[in-house]
């Protein structure tokens, strides 16, 4: 386990690379514009420059929460600065078994899903999170 100044070193990090420009605009548009409502919306965007956007932050936030699982980051601290996690997952959390079957991915965000699992609220909070980015997408 990590002293909790290691864990807060880890997570500083964390947020640079967050910061990155490219890294920056794959986010926002994984948040503001990514709204799949099945396997086959996925798959579009699979032949586009988006789909870079989508394994930029996928791969980051899959990467983080294997620091996590780890121990590497205190659990408890990552949950309390790291709500954006969720808000990617809640995006296809309910595909995950079609995604990672369809489209050949059967590891797709498991580090993610397990840290998820173990948040206490998450699946209330992505409930809430979905419906959010539903209503904003239907506003669009």
């Amino acid at each position: 386990m990590t002293t909790p100044n290691e864990s807060a070193q880890a997570l500083m990090r964390l947020y640079e690379l967050r910061r990155e420009d490219k890294m920056r605009e794959a986010r926002h548009w994984v948040i503001r514009s990514f709204n799949p409502t099945s396997v086959d919306d996925v798959a579009a965007v699979m032949g586009t420059e988006e789909y870079t956007y989508i394994r930029m932050v996928v791969g980051y936030w899959d990467m983080a929460a294997s620091f996590v699982l780890h121990g590497a980051i205190d659990a408890q601290m990552f949950r309390e600065v790291s709500s954006e996690m969720l808000a990617v997952f809640c995006k296809v959390e309910h595909l995950i078994t079609e995604i990672r079957e369809g489209l050949g991915q059967p590891t797709l965000l498991a580090n993610v899903e397990k840290v998820a699992a173990d948040w206490p609220g998450s699946q209330e909070r992505m409930a809430g999170m979905r419906a959010y980015f539903h209503e904003a997408a239907a506003q669009s």
